[in-house]
């Protein structure tokens, strides 16, 4: 592996590659997460060390990535997210943003559906985020505030991987008629059978958002997050849905949140999502 520098940021690519570099997003911003969040500003740079190890993905392609730094304020949301927007609305292609808490994932959205109205988002999480209406929102409410302020339709939105939740927010779910495929649901139908369903809703969208809370995998596989909570996807299983939703042309924009490498384990975690940001490439 080796690296070229050049303006706008840092690309390493394969020697003698002629790929054209995707774009990674790095926004170490960990000051929504009511203190579970704490250390997930350490993941981008971490993630993408871990990423030197891996050379062409499961499909034998490679790929070029150029680092973009977003700066961020620990202590002012309002203004982190205003840097997100700015630099997510800069973008004209595909491209995978690492974080940081699920917090930055409604700038992200914001500046997303901006480019693509009528876009949807596809969210792994073991939690529906849901709380409350907090804007701009927590980790806990960001999918109540992309509804209430109108980025996203109710209708074009798929939670995956749920296992934990609260009674508000199975309520906001179940008045908002929101799609869910619980663990439970995975479990019963298969993750092909899920995986077909999804895809097959989704691709009628004109645009999509791909947003991977990690605690979505078993902490078995990814111990190194804020919220464990065991009966989760498995490491193979996660990668499965991300190698067939990258194939989908409408496609849009991907982001991995909630890595914690203060909490991980012989970096598993960070092994995992550098994984993922090679197979989603």
């Amino acid at each position: 592996m080796v690296y070229k520098y050049f303006e706008g940021g840092e690309v390493f690519y394969n020697q003698g590659s002629s790929f054209v570099a995707m774009k990674l997003l790095k926004i170490p911003f960990d000051g929504a997460g009511f203190g579970k969040g704490r250390g997930a500003r350490e993941a981008p740079n971490k993630i993408i060390e871990q990423m030197h190890d891996l050379f062409l993905n499961e499909a034998g392609t490679g790929c070029d990535y150029q680092m973009i730094d977003v700066p961020v304020n620990h202590t002012n949301i309002e203004e982190t997210n205003e840097n997100i927007l700015k630099a997510v609305s800069a973008l004209k292609e595909r491209a995978i943003i690492l974080g940081g808490d699920h917090s930055i994932t409604y700038a992200c959205m914001k500046a997303f559906t901006k480019q693509h109205p009528g876009a949807g988002i596809v969210i792994f999480d073991a939690h529906p985020d849901a709380e409350n209406m907090f804007s701009p929102p927590t980790q806990e409410d960001l999918l109540i505030v992309l509804v209430k302020e109108g980025l996203v339709a109710p209708d074009r939105i798929i939670l995956l991987g749920r296992r934990n939740w609260t009674e508000n927010e199975m309520r906001f779910l179940q008045e908002h008629k929101i799609r869910v495929y619980h663990m439970l649901d995975i479990q019963e139908m298969g993750v092909e059978t899920v995986c077909d369903a999804v895809m097959e809703t989704v691709r009628q969208w004109p645009a999509f958002y791909l947003s991977i809370d990690i605690d979505a995998v078993d902490p078995a596989f990814a111990p190194g997050t804020g919220y464990l909570e065991p009966g989760g996807l498995t490491s193979r299983e996660i990668i499965y849905f991300c190698q067939r939703l990258k194939l989908l042309k409408n496609l849009g924009m991907m982001d991995i949140v909630e890595v914690n490498p203060p909490l991980d384990v012989r970096d598993m975690t960070s092994k995992l999502a550098a994984k993922l940001v090679k197979e989603l490439s």
